[in-house]
Formats: C-alpha cells, structure tokens, sequence
C-alpha cells in the first residue's frame, strides 16, 4: 500500500459502519476513473431521469460521479455521507432496478463518500457498500423452479414503504382509492376484477397497486401475490424461452393468486408476450384469482394492442387518477413534510402546492429540494427559499408543456373537474373549456389534432379545427373568453 493510502478493517469505521474501507488519495485520484464506468453510469442516468421528477435528479443524482468498474461492480462518488444515507433510503429499489436493467444479473454497487482536506491537498475516500439495506428480501431474477412455487418462499416484488396508511385520497383519485381498498380486503371477490387502474406518471398508481399488495399479504398470508412491470414480464417471458423454461413459466404464473402488472401501455407491439399474458389472464380470471393492471391512459385508448386484451381489460373496473387540486396536494405535502421530519410553514406548503400541480412526483421533487437546501446548504426554510427552488425546477427542466397541464389548468380556472370536459357534455360552460383546452393543446403541444382529440373523449380531428375556430371567433366577439385566453397564453408561455 502506498503511503497516501490507508485501510481502517472491520470495527475501526467511522460510525461504526462494518467493512467499511478508508482510502487516502492524492491531487492525481481522478486517474481511478474509467471509461467504461462513466459509460456505465451515464447509461443509468438515462433510465433514472426517466423514472424521477426532474428535481430530484437534479438535485440527488446529477452530482453522483462513476469512479470505476470491474467484475460488474459499479463504484460511485457522492459527496457527503448524507447523501449515501439518502440515496440507500429513499432511492435503493430504483437504483437496483437501474444496475439491473444497465449492467445484468449480479450486478453490485459500491460508494465512496469522498472528503477534500483543504490543508493536505488530498481526497478521503470512505468506501460503503450500496444495495446492502435489503439484502435479505428476495429481489432475484425468478429461476422458475417447482420449488419457486412453494408459498414459503414465494418472491412478492413488493415494497413495503407503500402502504393505504401513507397514501393521500382526495376528489382527484378517491374512486381508485375505494376501489383498491375494496379489492385488498377481498381479492378475487369483487366486481373489480380486473382493476385497471390509469392516469399520468407521478400520481401514485403504483402506491395504490403496491399498497393492495402489501394489505393482502398482511392479511392473508396464504395467498401468492406477485408484483411485476410490463417490461419485467416481457422480460422473464424471453428469458423463459432462451433457457427452455416456458413450460416452468407458464406454471409459475398461473399460480399466482393476485398478479399486478404495472404500465401495461409497455406491452404496445410485443405480439408474442400479449398472446401469452392473453391465456395467462384468461386461466387467472376463471379461476377467481384477482388481476390488477396500471397504465398511463384508458385501456380503449392503449394503442398496437391486442383487441381481445383490451376487451378483457374492461371487464372489470377502470378507475383514472388525475392530477392532485391545491387542496389535495398541501395535504401530501404536510403529510411528505412530515414523514421526513421537516416542519414547514403554511405559507410555504401554500406556495408551493399553487405553484407545482402537475404530479405527485414534481411535489415531493420541490420537497426534496428544499430538504436538500436546508440540510446541506445550512439555509434557513423561508418562503423566498421555496420560491427560489420552486422557480429553479421550472425554468431547468424545460419540460414541454403536455395536454394533461392544459387540463388541470383550464379546469382549475372554470372550477370544473377534469373528467366532465373530457365527457361528451355539451353544457356551455363545459363546452367552452373543452374548447379551450383543444385550442391551447395546438397552440403549446406538437400533438397531432387526432391526438389531441383522443385526450377529450376520442372526438374526431375535425371536432378539434371546429374548437380552435370557435375559440378564435370568441377571441373578436366575447371580451370575457379574450381575457381568459390571455391569462392562459401568458402563464403556459412563462412554464414554456
């Protein structure tokens, strides 16, 4: 060892952390990054922006950098101690399923927390092991064994942390809610059988099918419940027929007593595993066993996907979520404020709840934000902090502004709910909004008019040209409509 490098063994770590290795590197420790980690990284930073508010990425993963690779273990820097506690808390099933999907099977992740020494001019590294919090759940790729089926040590996917007592109802998901309250409390035997549960990213459809999972397991420990996405099933199903397994697959899945699938839209053009999920559906529903689907829009609305499985989707109960009003979102944000023990102001929740309504998912990013200004820039929680976070999320994401914006906010202006201007309604003041909202989505959004269309209702292109002239007649004739068009170009300009 060299003399700019020293080793603490097992019961000498700060913190008492166990296996926990100190190295002490000098000005040149840059040398130890290669370029297949920063490959490697950089590939599992496209699939976690994918799956986070923009915030959060910003904030927790940007700073990250990829240190070296070898034998598929990744080593990653972060840059407080702080952080390695945050990312193992909140961000672990995430970063399992990233170095999974990027690196493979047995794949594992090291950290180094790294510490400047302003005097001796040399870099600390503290080296802590990652994905170790869980390491005794069963989060293995299926071997479709016999023995797999046994109910002792049957693999659930579930993650316990969502549950109905931390889950937020309100007007915008209450019917999802009470429906999937209603199946955790009797799988199999009610009318919502399937439950396709749908609406946007970010607004808590895996919570709820989660939370149904972890009640029944609780509940009734006899049951085989399984949770799976979309591209985790095409996934295993390939698998299967690579490794001759399929026989081992099929058996495997129609044992299942409650199967979840998440973001069923993924299915879109895969043939072969629609044709399979088709039968695999059919022997579970006959057989009274529940099925539970997520999706980001209504199963007639699914494109390049099989006519039978859409019918049998809407067997059951379709029941959307849509985004949280201002209500429902200071509630989450209490609730969120709290559960991470920071106390926040009422004008500071009031903000930001005014000022973030697109998802879930943006509010608990403009939390974190906060929490991450309070606890590692020593900030004071302020209004004028939140403002600054809240202001920064906005103008760095760049987001497009998408129809679903366009909804909540033309919605909230009319004080009308979000499903009555997709309904075929033709009441003046609901007409008028849907109108609206048609014009502004050609304005803002490069949808297609059939696209947009099939956002209100599958109406037609030339319903969609006939909204945006009446709105455009309104514009010469109607001062009051004017008024509204332009509070609505000013605000979708300034989020633009």
């Amino acid at each position: 060892m060299s003399k700019n490098s020293t080793e603490f063994n097992e019961g000498a770590t700060p913190n008492g952390a166990i296996g926990t290795e100190i190295n002490i590197a000098s000005n040149g420790s840059n040398s130890i990054k290669n370029s297949k980690s920063i490959d490697i990284w950089s590939k599992c930073l496209s699939f976690i922006k994918d799956n986070v508010a923009a915030q959060v990425f910003k904030i927790w993963f940007q700073p990250i950098q990829a240190l070296e690779y070898s034998n598929k273990e990744l080593t990653l820097s972060v840059p407080s101690q702080f952080y390695y506690e945050w990312i193992e808390e909140h961000y672990y099933d995430l970063m399992r399923a990233t170095i999974k999907k990027i690196i493979g099977e047995g794949a594992s992740l090291q950290y180094k927390i790294v510490f400047d020494d302003s005097l001796s001019h040399e870099k600390t590294y503290i080296k802590m092991p990652g994905l170790k919090k869980k390491a005794s759940e069963n989060q293995n790729h299926i071997p479709f064994e016999p023995i797999s089926i046994n109910k002792d040590n049957f693999p659930t996917n579930l993650n316990t942390r969502y549950g109905f007592d931390n889950f937020i109802s309100g007007e915008s998901n209450q019917l999802a809610y009470s429906a999937a309250k209603a199946v955790a409390d009797n799988p199999g035997k009610t009318r919502f059988n399937p439950l396709v549960i749908y609406g946007g990213p970010g607004l808590g459809k895996t919570h709820l099918i989660q939370a149904i999972g972890n009640h029944i397991t609780e509940n009734n420990p006899r049951l085989k419940v399984y949770y799976i996405t979309s591209d985790m099933f095409t996934n295993e199903f390939v698998n299967s027929i690579k490794d001759n397994k399929i026989s081992d697959f099929v058996n495997f899945y129609r044992s299942i007593d409650v199967l979840m699938v998440d973001d069923i839209q993924f299915f879109a053009g895969k043939e072969a595993t629609q044709n399979n999920f088709f039968h695999t559906f059919n022997t579970l529903y006959q057989a009274g066993k529940q099925i539970i689907l997520t999706s980001d829009k209504a199963p007639r609305e699914l494109a390049d996907v099989d006519d039978r499985l859409i019918s049998r989707f809407q067997w059951g109960l379709n029941a959307d979520v849509q985004s949280p009003d201002f209500e429902l979102r200071m509630a989450i944000l209490l609730r969120k404020s709290l559960d991470e023990g920071i106390e926040l102001t009422s004008d500071v929740i009031e903000y930001i709840a005014r000022n973030v309504k697109t998802s879930v998912r943006e509010l608990e990013g403009a939390l974190i934000g906060l929490i991450a200004k309070v606890t590692l820039d020593r900030k004071p929680m302020t209004l004028e902090l939140a403002k600054e976070v809240v202001y920064g999320s906005k103008t760095k994401n760049n987001q497009p502004i998408t129809i679903d914006e366009i909804k909540n906010l033309v919605s909230e202006y009319y004080k009308l709910n979000i499903k009555d201007i997709e309904s075929k309604s033709r009441k003046h003041e609901i007409a008028l909004a849907r109108q609206t909202c048609m014009y502004l989505a050609k304005k803002f959004t490069t949808s297609s008019l059939k696209t947009i269309g099939s956002h209100f209702g599958n109406r037609d292109h030339s319903t969609v040209l006939h909204s945006c002239q009446t709105i455009d007649n309104y514009i010469v004739t109607d001062k009051k409509v004017k008024n509204s068009i332009d509070t609505f170009m000013k605000q979708l300009k300034r989020e633009s």
